[in-house]
């Protein structure tokens, strides 16, 4: 994992299989995979669906729109790029695609994350800041 002097936080290994994820994301864009034989839809590139083990995978794009269906803060033992940041919220998102993933929350009162709140993607040019999906509380669209 790579820092650079404008962005402090660790970039993620880039791969053959995570490539137009990557890509995706860099363009303000969440990249689902789809596998054409069972119909799964999910997050984090693989080469093999998690459900039925085809190959037979696709990107779509999602509309960036989803709920938290959990979270924590988390105030101590982060790596040193998010301590300034503490405390930061992860969240299991599930996407309006029906797919779930872990990801960042941005929000500026830490007390209006709950269970059930709407988030949607971090949109362009503050999305390029972090170098994974990230999400903001639809409330706070001004980001």
């Amino acid at each position: 994992m790579n820092e650079s002097p404008t962005n402090p936080y660790p970039a993620p290994r880039e791969t053959a299989i995570n490539r137009p994820m990557l890509e995706a994301w860099r363009e303000g864009v969440l990249a689902l995979q789809r596998c054409a034989d069972c119909g799964a839809i999910f997050f984090i590139a693989r080469s093999l669906c998690p459900r039925c083990w085809s190959a037979a995978l696709a990107w779509l794009r999602s509309d960036g729109r989803g709920r938290i269906v959990s979270w924590s803060q988390i105030h101590r033992g982060l790596p040193a790029a998010f301590t300034a940041e503490a405390p930061i919220t992860l969240a299991e998102i599930e996407v309006t695609e029906g797919a779930t993933l872990l990801a960042r929350v941005v929000c500026d009162r830490l007390q209006s994350v709950t269970t059930g709140s709407a988030v949607e993607l971090m949109r362009l040019p503050d999305a390029l800041r972090y170098p994974l999906p990230t999400f903001v509380m639809t409330t706070e669209r001004s980001r």
